[in-house]
């Protein structure tokens, strides 16, 4: 088995493309009805987050670790500075820090970045998009975006309570993907009969949606991929959009 490894050396066995959950393969029948417009929230425009809040991301989770920066320019290495590449964990923003002297933040770590003191982050270095990931950035990126759902599975359990119809043909369960019409309405109907408590309680009501986490954090995986996504649940557009 092939092993790959980041910058900084770590290695990264086992975790090859090949190995990514699939994620359901519920088709979407034809003949449904349209969604009650009166039963359902208005819609919202596209290419902007469907989640309200625009606040600042305040912990972010570590993808790699470079102790000597990029490897760009001629700069010698003595002169380059250790980064980190992270993902938010509110907004999912892809992002490089820059780590307090003398500090290494674990991979898959979740690292304090709002205001006050910080224990290992000096300060946010900027933004970045997907493309500019390392190698190592990219292959941890499914499984930080899955523990990140999971440590936070009140908010999408809440997701899965209250997501409404974004047309009066599109629903935003529709964008998650392996979701067709047939197992979006077993949902919408499920929830009717009580909210949905936790992602076990989910999978026990909906045995044909065999793990939520994974089917939302691939979702997540899907927004960040994609600049030009016409709709987004969880991220928000890339600055230079």
């Amino acid at each position: 088995m092939r092993v790959e490894k980041s910058q900084s050396g770590r290695p990264y066995a086992g975790r090859s493309t090949a190995e990514k959950p699939s994620y359901g393969s519920g088709k979407r029948p034809t003949g449904k009805p349209q969604f009650d417009r009166q039963s359902e929230r208005a819609p919202r425009p596209p290419g902007k987050s469907m989640e309200s809040s625009q606040e600042r991301e305040e912990y972010a989770w570590v993808l790699d670790y470079l102790p000597y920066g990029k490897s760009v320019g001629n700069t010698a290495a003595y002169q380059k500075k250790p980064l980190v590449q992270a993902v938010g964990d509110k907004k999912f923003t892809l992002m490089e820090l820059v780590p307090k002297s003398g500090v290494v933040p674990q991979i898959q770590s979740r690292v304090y970045i709002g205001s006050g003191d910080r224990d290992e982050i000096d300060h946010v270095k900027q933004r970045i998009g997907y493309s500019d990931l390392t190698t190592g950035a990219n292959l941890e990126l499914p499984f930080i975006l899955e523990a990140c759902v999971r440590y936070q599975e009140a908010r999408f359990v809440k997701f899965f309570n209250e997501a409404h119809s974004i047309t009066t043909r599109l629903h935003m369960l529709d964008l998650l993907p392996g979701i067709g019409k047939k197992l979006m309405w077993s949902i919408i109907d499920e929830r009717k009969k009580g909210e949905f408590k936790s992602f076990q309680d989910i999978k026990d009501r909906i045995p044909s949606l065999h793990d939520p986490a994974k089917v939302l954090a691939h979702r997540i995986e899907d927004e960040l991929k994609d600049d030009f996504i016409k709709y987004r649940l969880f991220t928000t557009p890339p600055r230079r959009q």
